[in-house]
C-alpha cells in the first residue's frame, strides 16, 4: 500500500551543503557526504539532491560527486542539476541512482522528457517545478535557473505537460515558502493534486513535524520534502542533522488515513 514519503532534499553549491532562503543566499551547513551517512542511519524514506550551480553555469551533472553519492546512499536517491540530454540521465542512473530530477530542460524542451522516459522508464523521471505566486494572487509562474526566468505559462500547464510526456512524478518546489519555515503552500499542493494524477512531492516551507502533517492529512499520499527542517535545529537554527522517529513517521503516515487519494 502506497504511504507518505517524508523527504530530506540537500542543497549542492560549489560541493558543500548549504541551505537558501527563497532560493539566495546560500549558507554553508556541513559536507553532504556526510548529511548522506547521517540519514542512512535514521532509515530516511528518500533522498533529494540537487547541484544548483550546474544549470545557471551550463555545466553538465557533476558525475564524480554523484557516483559518491549512490555509493554511499542507502535509500532511494533522486538527482538533479546540468541535466540537459538523454546521455546524461542514462549514465546518472547507470551510477545508481533511482530517479533524474529534470527542471529547466523540461521546461524549455518538453520533449525531453518522453526521449529520457523511454530510455530509463517513466518512474525514473522527475520534473521539478520552481513557481511564484504571481502578485496579483492570480495563479502560479514557473521559474528556472535558480529564480531567476520566469516562463511562459501556468504551472498547471506545466504539470499537465509533464504528465502527458511520460513523467513518473512532479516535485513542486515554493520559492516563495523556501528556507521560511512558515509552513507548506497547501492551496498550491492541493491544486496541483487535482490537476495530475502523478506521484507529487511538496517542498518549501517545512519548519516543524506538524507543518508535515497537515500536508499529509490534507493532500493525502504525497512526499513531503525539506530543506531547513532536516539541517537546522532550534529556534536559533544550530546546524544539526535530524529527522523524525520512527513513533513520529507512524503518526505522520497516519495521518493520510481517510484522505481521497
Amino acid at each position: 500500500m502506497l504511504r507518505p514519503r517524508i523527504i530530506p532534499c540537500l542543497l549542492v553549491h560549489k560541493g558543500g551543503l548549504v541551505k537558501t532562503v527563497q532560493f539566495a543566499a546560500p549558507k554553508y551547513v556541513g559536507d553532504p557526504i556526510n548529511a548522506v551517512k547521517i540519514f542512512n542511519e535514521k532509515e530516511a524514506d528518500e533522498l533529494i539532491v540537487l547541484d544548483i550551480d550546474a544549470t545557471v553555469a551550463g555545466a553538465e551533472p557533476n558525475f564524480r560527486l554523484i557516483a559518491q553519492f549512490a555509493a554511499e546512499c542507502r535509500m532511494p536517491l533522486c538527482y538533479g542539476g546540468g541535466v540537459k540530454t538523454v546521455e546524461h540521465a542514462k549514465r546518472i542512473t547507470s551510477l545508481g541512482v533511482e530517479k533524474v530530477a529534470l527542471s529547466s530542460a523540461a521546461v524549455a524542451s518538453p520533449q525531453l522528457i518522453s526521449l529520457i522516459a523511454q530510455e530509463v522508464g517513466s518512474q525514473s523521471v522527475i520534473v521539478v517545478l520552481d513557481v511564484r505566486k504571481r502578485a496579483s494572487g492570480d495563479g502560479y509562474d514557473v521559474w528556472t535557473h535558480n529564480g531567476r526566468s520566469k516562463v511562459p505559462g501556468d504551472v498547471m500547464e506545466h504539470a499537465r505537460e509533464a504528465e502527458a510526456r511520460g513523467a513518473g512524478e512532479i516535485v513542486i518546489n515554493s520559492i516563495d515558502n523556501d528556507g521560511r519555515g512558515t509552513g507548506y503552500d497547501l492551496a498550491l499542493a492541493a491544486a496541483i493534486r487535482r490537476t495530475v494524477r502523478l506521484p507529487i512531492t511538496v517542498l518549501g516551507g517545512a519548519g516543524t513535524l506538524e507543518h508535515i502533517e497537515r500536508l499529509i492529512r490534507e493532500c493525502g499520499v504525497v512526499g513531503a520534502a525539506a530543506g531547513s527542517l532536516f539541517v537546522f535545529k532550534g529556534p536559533y537554527r544550530a546546524v544539526l542533522i535530524n529527522y523524525p522517529t520512527g513513533a513520529q513517521k507512524e503518526r505522520l503516515t497516519e495521518a493520510a488515513a481517510g484522505v481521497d487519494r
